[in-house]
Parts: C-alpha cells; structure tokens; sequence
C-alpha cells in the first residue's frame, strides 16, 4: 500500500495519496482550489504560481511528493482573512482583465513584497518576469504594485 504525502495548504494540514501527481492537479482537482492555472504546463507563464515555504514556483512542475511537509500558499490562501494588499490593489488598478494570469501575478508579487516591501520598479519587472499576461501590457499591473509599497 502506498503511503500518504502531508503538507500544509494555507494553514490547513492535508494529504495527499498520490506523490507522482502534479502539485497544480492536486491543488485543483483534490482541494478545489482553482486559482492556479494550466496555462503552458512547462512552468513558462506562471499561471500555476503558488509559494511553497515563501517562495514562488509553477505547480505544473512540481510533485506533491516533492514538497512533503511544506508549506503551500495559493492565492486562495492569500485571502483567507480578507484580501491581500496586493489583491486589493489589483482590484484598485483595474489590473486584470480576462484574469487568467492574475492569481499567478498576485503570488509572485505578494512573495516580492514580503522579502521587499518597497520595491522599485527594476525589483517588481523582475519578480514578475516569469508570469505572462496577454491582456494588460503589464501598466496597470505594475501601478498596482507601486499601490502597495510601504510609506
């Protein structure tokens, strides 16, 4: 019999009895947590950016068995008590649009303010630079980040 895989996926301790299966597949079709996307599936577009222990990665790359133990945050979590800075001033700028991108957008931006919470624009361009969006040109993303740096 095949032993379970435990991680953490936002503050809750689940288990997973597949540890082949892709983290994004698992995120999505076990816990219903739709936020990250199947955009390329080759870890291109960043539309399946989740954090695991704090840093962002495409879930399309990685395997449950892969981050046993840790600690997943998806855009969902970031909005467990309400919504995020970097959420809100999405909302703020008008920073999506089809929004399939966004969620992807707002995890790698929301793991750049917590290392660096007055980022300037080189630092955002760049954290941001493994998502892709097709529908803004990237203006209105980046006037939502510049919402949220600290005073």
């Amino acid at each position: 019999m095949r032993e379970t895989t435990g991680l953490r996926v936002n503050g809750r301790t689940v288990s997973a009895a597949d540890p082949a299966k892709r983290l994004l597949d698992f995120l999505r079709d076990d816990l219903d947590l739709t936020g990250a996307k199947e955009g390329c599936g080759m870890g291109e577009c960043g539309a399946c950016t989740v954090l695991v222990d704090g840093e962002p990665v495409c879930s399309c790359l990685v395997l449950v068995g892969q981050v046993a133990d840790a600690e997943v945050v998806t855009a969902e979590g970031l909005a467990a008590q309400g919504l995020h800075p970097v959420q809100e001033a999405f909302v703020q700028a008008h920073a999506s649009q089809c929004g399939f991108c966004t969620p992807g957008m707002i995890v790698s931006a929301a793991a750049l303010l917590a290392r660096d919470p007055r980022p300037d624009e080189e630092a955002v361009r760049l954290a941001l630079a493994g998502n892709l969006c097709r529908c803004t040109g990237y203006a209105s993303i980046f006037a939502a980040l510049q919402r949220t740096r600290e005073p």
